[in-house]
């Protein structure tokens, strides 16, 4: 029986990160409000670093997020590199592509392990999980360590690392610290296995709900692009990051403290699912055989897969990390002491851009010709999935309606999760009114 009457008011959707809000109404069998609203007190990335001096930004930018702070360090780095000319060797190269495989590691095991799961399982959080399926979470917990201690190793601590600096490291890991790395990413296939075993037991708890949309995200024919590549869309050609303006297109929404952003269509999704819909053909080969476990393909236009898809980059990242480091290991040039490429500050712009978990995240500097910060800009990838997430629910809500009203409200929230938002980083707007 469909609802013809309904009001549902969630105030702080749980399970994610920051403070979001559901409002549905309906009166009359007629939907008079169905909203996504961002509550959150704005936060001015921006105003932290114009004024302050080239060697800093990086680590200022770290704090913007404790969960992608690896992301944002790089793409900050990135972005002052461009401006200053600086072309990083290659070995930092690789060792900064090991920082984004175990950021994603972290986060996306944290986020599949500890957020969804519980709802795939009908529990409100993991902590009943503890006692019920304590084997599992002991499992997704070793998973979190490995990705904690790799980017303990690649970055010099687990959160706003201190290694990567503009040209390079501060330091490399020593050829038995990464032998020992390389050891315990290969022993943990079999947890891996066990968990994307007990995802597929629960899948057919995902809702089956579909609808359009763009997908973008960084894209290369040379590799499954997350620290390099261009700007690429299912609905448009492929463009360098400098041009990352034409994309994003920011806007203003009254209900929301976060910038929503829309590019060819009204909204876009960034984020696994984008990443595996633009690049599927460069995933690792056991990341493709999970990804046929759940018969994901491209273009996959349910949001509620981009979980599935995290399990799947979390598989990705661990098998191309192994390779790398093999590649590593095999180089008798690596050089320790040999970590940074000498440069000299100078004025100009510089840009950005590196897959983050949650997605494509851009930063963009201009430089004094001291080499201190007079402009910046940083468009996080929660900011670009407020608007997909909005339409999302505008479609479902029809759909849905002659559900018991507790599972709508699971329903909605679930599309939230799915998301994997980062509210906090996306809250960037403030509507002023000046009164005489």
């Amino acid at each position: 029986m469909v609802n013809t009457n309904l009001n549902i008011d969630i105030h702080h959707v749980t399970r994610v990160e920051g403070h979001g809000n559901i409002t549905v109404n309906v009166k009359d069998g007629k939907i008079e409000k169905c909203q996504w609203s961002v509550v959150e007190a704005p936060r001015f990335f921006e105003a932290m670093v114009v004024g302050q001096k080239w060697d800093v930004l990086h680590h200022i930018t770290s704090r913007i997020c404790g969960i992608c702070s690896i992301g944002h360090t790089l793409t900050s780095l990135k972005a002052t590199e461009s401006a200053f000319g600086i072309k990083i060797s290659p070995m930092s190269s690789k060792l900064r592509r090991l920082a984004v495989h175990a950021e994603n590691l972290q986060s996306h095991t944290l986020h599949v392990g500890y957020l969804i799961l519980p709802d795939l399982m009908g529990v409100g959080s993991v902590i009943p999980l503890a006692s019920s399926h304590p084997a599992e979470v002991n499992i997704v917990v070793g998973l979190h360590k490995v990705a904690n201690q790799m980017s303990g190793l690649v970055c010099g601590r687990t959160t706003h690392p201190q290694r990567l600096i503009p040209g390079g490291f501060t330091k490399y890991p020593t050829k038995d610290e990464l032998k020992a790395l390389r050891d315990k990413l290969d022993g943990s296939w079999g947890d891996i296995t066990t968990v994307a075993k007990l995802v597929l037991s629960l899948a057919g708890k995902l809702p089956n709900f579909t609808r359009e949309t763009e997908f973008i995200a960084l894209t290369s024919k040379d590799e499954f692009a997350l620290y390099d590549g261009l700007i690429g869309s299912t609905d448009t050609e492929s463009a360098p990051v400098e041009r990352y303006l034409e994309y994003t297109n920011e806007y203003l929404v009254p209900e929301s403290t976060a910038k929503y952003a829309k590019h060819a269509r009204k909204s876009y999704m960034v984020g696994a699912l984008a990443r595996i819909n633009k690049n599927y053909d460069r995933l690792s080969p056991k990341a493709k055989e999970v990804a046929a476990m759940f018969n994901l393909k491209p273009v996959c236009h349910n949001p509620y897969m981009n979980s599935v898809a995290q399990l799947v980059e979390i598989v990705h990242s661990t098998e191309d990390s192994i390779r790398i480091i093999d590649e590593i290991l095999a180089d008798n040039s690596y050089n320790i002491k040999n970590t940074c490429v000498e440069f000299k500050p100078k004025a100009g712009r510089g840009f950005g851009g590196v897959e983050v978990p949650r997605g494509i995240l851009f930063h963009d500097y201009t430089y004094n010709e001291r080499g201190f910060c007079e402009k910046a800009n940083c468009i996080i990838p929660t900011n670009q999935n407020h608007a997909n997430i909005q339409h999302d629910m505008e479609a479902l809500v029809p759909q849905i309606l002659d559900k018991p009203k507790p599972e709508i409200e699971l329903t909605l929230e679930m599309l939230v999760r799915a998301y994997d938002p980062c509210i906090s980083c996306s809250t960037h707007m403030l509507n002023v009114k000046f009164k005489e």
